[in-house]
């Protein structure tokens, strides 16, 4: 089993890698494979609603000229999912929210993957920058996999959040959580997932 964790830090090696590392080193004590991915700190687009990847059901986004497809590929390949972003003015950043838009919406292999949010601050704004990347989990038919506590951990300095104790508990938690759900769906090879109903989309104004 695999787990794709994406920083979505500009700061490689920042705090939010730390939490991160932290998730996965545990994760890696069950002998699930992690591979952590940077979204980095080069520009990337926002979606612009043009629709192409849905029209030519492309599977990714039709702008190929940042780390969106990339990280759309390591998606389709993971069995699980963890999101990790620091707090900008009480927000995730905006750079993650751009790409995971447009990955999800291109069509990447979400569906029933376990997944979780973490969210790394100085000192406020974490819990609305938790929920907003887990409201996309839930829109997705992803399981979201909780912990002890929120998955918050605190630090300004690269390095400090690991002196957050209860946060870096807080993470192992997370990654206890993770793998024994990841062994319960997949304790017979193939994995039973709920049958859907055909989606009944309408809007409140006909």
């Amino acid at each position: 089993m695999r787990v794709l964790l994406i920083n979505g830090s500009a700061n490689k090696n920042g705090n939010t890698f730390s939490a991160l590392s932290e998730v996965a080193k545990q994760l890696e004590k069950y002998g699930i494979v992690t591979e952590i991915v940077q979204l980095g700190n080069k520009p990337v687009r926002g979606c612009i609603a043009c629709g192409q990847c849905r029209v030519k059901q492309l599977g990714r986004c039709v702008f190929d000229d940042d780390v969106c497809n990339r990280i759309v590929e390591k998606i389709n390949e993971a069995d699980a999912l963890v999101v990790g972003s620091p707090v900008y003015y009480g927000q995730p950043n905006g750079a993650l929210l751009a790409v995971l838009q447009r990955a999800f919406f291109a069509g990447a292999d979400v569906q029933n993957k376990p997944a979780a949010a973490v969210a790394v601050c100085r000192r406020g704004g974490a819990t609305a920058t938790y929920q907003t990347l887990n409201i996309m989990f839930e829109m997705m038919n992803m399981p979201v996999v909780t912990s002890q506590y929120w998955n918050i951990a605190y630090g300004r300095a690269a390095g400090e959040v690991t002196q957050d104790l209860e946060g870096m508990q807080t993470m192992r938690t997370l990654a206890d959580n993770m793998s024994w759900l990841l062994k319960k769906i997949h304790a017979d090879g193939q994995p039973d997932y709920p049958e859907r109903e055909p989606w009944q989309g309408m809007n409140f104004i006909r």
